[in-house]
């Protein structure tokens, strides 16, 4: 009885000190298992459209080749490395490969952030704070660029505060992470805009006299950051991208990811927020002033764009944890932080190989596809039959018509389209202004619409003339322009009663 007691207890310890490995374990199962969650977003089909269009040039773009609106305008693809890295497993394993890496790539950032909650926090208050982390970023959790820089964003940031918090300037062994992310997503912006608020931070907690020339080192990290970001195919224009995107003034809110949040119906961010709200009420907790800045910045992106949840998820606990540990977990913080051990090597290699097997049996007898809503497969396969070359599409329509080879009027590349064409479109489909769905039929000398079966602008056409209607399912419908389509009668025109 001794002796099994005291064989458990290191197993015990092995098995608490390896939390961060067992989340990704049990983030990536669950990803894997409902991997076709992961392929709901349209705007997946034209980022391995462009992938496959990288490895075949060697070269990326610098111009539109897809659009017939927008062909020859510059655009450029600040998230290359993520595309070409999906069109190659797309090419390997085909929809399995995608969701597979958007799922390694989740299950790398959340054992990451366990992997620095661990540091100062006893695994119950880490797993709490990793339950609310996954709560908030798993509608996010799409076969996208950016879920493959997450993992890096993460340890970016964790890296960042745990060099503010022993008082010194960051590594620059950091640096070549900061080149990665530029390469995988342009949210590396973001990443550079953090070095100085936490920077501050760790001036804060310096001595007097150590601050010049800390502030010198910290400036000198920023400045090779700056360089490191503009190590892409596109050198500094990487680090102006972002502009187009901001410069999209009203066409943002039109875009779901970009929605304010609404607090209409329950919601986990509002659950969250007053959870954490009553806990610093409950326990009088504090924060360094630069701590609340962050956090508040945080949460102040949160509450205007619905695609920063993830980034308040993720990045908030790094900034919690540390004065948290100090004022909740008190003693346990030194042991919580000495407890993490890495499994040995041949556990770790049964663990691969079990995972790898598992992926492999699940993916031969589930289909993974992207989501039909989306994928208008028959509506384009009548399209093409056609032979038509300007057609004016539904929004969401964009990337499968890009996947199929079918050069749309819009797609997801909102930046290229410009706030003014963005708005016009959704204003047309929507018949918010009738009038810009005329002028841009007319305009762009429109042959052909597909557009959802259920929207506004099709149950329009349905009823004009000089539209024909020749293909409809439950998801798509196409009209054609034919000069002799009547869908009317004029009205008799009567005297009036005497």
């Amino acid at each position: 009885m001794t002796m099994a007691t005291a064989d458990a207890v290191p197993a015990a310890k092995t098995l608490r000190g390896s939390l961060p490995l067992w989340v990704g374990v049990v983030i990536y199962a669950v990803l894997v298992v409902s991997g076709n969650r992961l392929l709901l977003d349209p705007d997946t089909q034209w980022q391995i459209t462009v992938g496959q269009w990288i490895l075949d040039h060697h070269a990326v773009p610098h111009t539109d080749v897809y659009s017939f609106t927008m062909r020859g305008q510059p655009w450029i693809s600040t998230q290359w490395l993520a595309q070409v890295l999906y069109a190659q497993v797309y090419a390997w394993a085909g929809w399995s490969g995608p969701v597979v890496l958007a799922a390694l790539g989740s299950a790398a950032t959340f054992a990451l952030l366990a992997r620095y909650l661990v540091r100062s926090l006893s695994d119950g208050a880490a797993l709490v704070f990793l339950s609310v982390a996954f709560a908030l970023t798993a509608p996010h959790l799409l076969a996208r660029p950016h879920v493959l820089a997450l993992p890096v964003m993460v340890a970016w940031i964790g890296e960042l505060i745990a060099a503010a918090e022993r008082r010194e300037a960051p590594s620059f062994m950091l640096l070549p992470l900061m080149a990665l992310w530029a390469n995988l997503h342009g949210g590396f912006v973001f990443g550079l805009m953090m070095v100085a608020p936490i920077a501050l931070d760790c001036l804060a907690r310096a001595r007097s006299g150590e601050r010049v020339s800390l502030a010198g080192r910290w400036a000198i990290f920023a400045a090779l950051a700056v360089v490191a970001g503009c190590c892409t195919p596109y050198g500094w224009e990487s680090l102006l991208a972002s502009r187009k995107i901001l410069a999209l003034g009203s066409a943002l809110p039109l875009i779901t990811e970009w929605h304010a949040a609404d607090f209409s119906t329950v919601h986990p961010l509002e659950v969250c927020l007053l959870g954490g709200i009553g806990l610093a009420l409950y326990r009088g907790i504090t924060l360094p002033p630069m701590r609340i800045v962050i956090l508040l910045g945080l949460v102040h992106m949160a509450l205007s764009q619905g695609r920063a949840a993830e980034i308040l998820a993720l990045l908030s606990p790094l900034v919690l944890a540390t004065p948290l540990a100090r004022q909740i977990d008190g003693a346990q913080v030194e042991s919580s932080s000495s407890s993490w051990k890495p499994l040995g090597g041949a556990m770790l290699s049964a663990l691969v190989i079990v995972l790898a097997a598992g992926t492999l049996g699940f993916a031969s007898i589930h289909r993974y596809a992207p989501y039909t809503g989306n994928s208008p497969v028959q509506a384009v396969t009548e399209l093409k039959k056609l032979k038509l070359d300007r057609v004016f599409n539904d929004y969401d329509f964009g990337g499968y018509l890009i996947a199929s080879g079918v050069a749309p009027f819009i797609d997801g590349r909102t930046e290229l389209y410009g706030e003014k064409f963005f708005v016009d479109h959704n204003n047309a489909s929507g018949l918010i202004e009738p009038e810009n769905l005329f002028r841009l039929l007319k305009e762009y000398d429109i042959q052909a619409t597909l557009m959802r079966t259920q929207s506004a602008a099709t149950k329009l056409l349905d009823h004009m003339d000089g539209w024909q209607k020749v293909y409809s399912d439950d998801i798509a419908t196409i009209h054609l322009r034919k000069a002799g389509a009547l869908h009317t009668l004029e009205p008799v025109v009567e005297p009036g009663a005497r």
